[in-house]
């Protein structure tokens, strides 16, 4: 039986382990650290790394990593990397011989250029491109990229788990709320998000059915929405634009 369980990092960071209680893949190690201990305390092999941008946060244990167990590790083409790994590329398919798993490779660029994410059987794992009620800074990418990504995700069925790489979900939840502080799916959500987080669960993965009725970035064309972020335009990128802008000064 697969298990997906979050490895904390830094400060906010999540990496990703998948196990079948024998052998396991990790997502976006920034830090060795906590993957080995974990691998330790529930005695797992692992097999593969998979990488969805070149940022340290993301990255930072690769090397280690790899050194130690010998782990396979891909990572997006559009990038640069430092350590051996299999370049992939949109449309690829990674297969995951010890797990059984087949992840299929989505270029998203926005946050990066190259990100890349991983999509299997009604589980997603983003990255930085979509967060709980929210969505990566443009560090590399154009508003007009995101936008495109973000709205590929909407396009994936709505019982989609998505897990992204930060715990991000109550302060996006804050300024989703200046936008559409009448929405009562965004209300339900910051009471029960608020709520697990005071008892240190993680407020993730979540689903692209929530996402679809709380964030703000996937609901540009919301009235109540565009009317409170000022944009004076209402096209959807433009609205998207403004509040992208409006969440990096919040």
């Amino acid at each position: 039986m697969l298990q997906i369980i979050p490895i904390p990092a830094f400060q906010d960071n999540y990496i990703w382990l998948l196990h079948n209680k024998r052998q396991a893949i990790v997502i976006d190690p920034g830090d060795a650290a906590p993957v080995m201990q974990k691998l330790v305390e529930l005695q797992l092999n692992l097999t593969d790394i998979l990488i969805t941008h070149h940022h340290s946060d993301h990255i930072g244990g690769v090397t280690k990593l790899a050194a130690n167990t010998n782990a396979h590790v891909y990572a997006p083409r559009y990038e640069q990397f430092s350590f051996k790994h299999q370049a992939v590329s949109e449309g690829d398919t990674v297969s995951i011989k010890s797990l059984n798993m087949k992840f299929l490779v989505m270029w998203l660029p926005g946050h990066t250029s190259g990100h890349v994410a991983y999509l299997s059987d009604g589980v997603l794992f983003c990255g930085d491109v979509l967060f709980g009620a929210g969505c990566g800074r443009l560090f590399e990418g154009t508003p007009a990229q995101m936008l495109k990504s973000l709205s590929r995700l909407k396009n994936l069925p709505r019982e989609t788990r998505i897990y992204p790489a930060h715990e991000y979900t109550s302060q996006n939840i804050e300024f989703a709320l200046t936008l559409e502080p009448e929405n009562p799916a965004l209300i339900e959500r910051q009471h029960h998000t608020n709520a697990i987080r005071r008892q240190l669960i993680p407020s993730l993965p979540t689903t692209l059915s929530l996402e679809l009725e709380t964030n703000p970035f996937l609901r540009c064309q919301q009235k109540e929405l565009i009317k409170n972020s000022g944009s004076i335009m209402t096209d959807e990128l433009a609205v998207f634009t403004t509040i992208r802008e409006l969440k990096n000064n919040y």
